[in-house]
């Protein structure tokens, strides 16, 4: 059972990167997924999820109108496009699955209701 992300680096301000989030060894329609991030010295911000075949959402405000969440099932990946970077969304980003929760902003509240994760990726955004 494993997760792993990749498409991080470094882009300015403005700019775009999308992340993709490579799940293998499970049904990958099982676990609902989520993208979190985290910046040293602060806890791990959980900031949009996706659902199974629903394709429930959920964005936090901080990321909401600039960052799409989408799956593909034929890929078994989940994606993460990132428009209209800040400096403040340098950080690295997770992606999770959890198989008990639903998409919901009180799954992203705590990585706990998380049981499966990536090894992260690094996004730098230069001002």
């Amino acid at each position: 059972v494993q997760l792993v992300e990749s498409g991080g680096g470094l882009v300015q301000a403005g700019g775009s990167l999308k992340l993709a989030c490579v799940a293998s060894g499970f049904e990958f329609d099982d676990p609902m997924i989520g993208w979190f991030r985290q910046v040293p010295g602060k806890e791990r911000e959980g900031i949009l999820c996706i659902s199974d075949y629903e394709y429930k959402t959920y964005y936090t405000d901080s990321v909401k109108g600039r960052f799409t969440i989408s799956r593909d099932y034929a890929k078994n990946t989940v994606y993460l496009q990132m428009d209209s970077l800040e400096p403040g969304d340098t950080a690295v980003y997770y992606c999770a699955g959890s198989r008990i929760w639903p998409c919901s902003r009180m799954a992203l509240r705590q990585p706990k209701n998380f049981d499966i994760w990536g090894q992260g990726t690094q996004v730098t955004v230069s001002a």
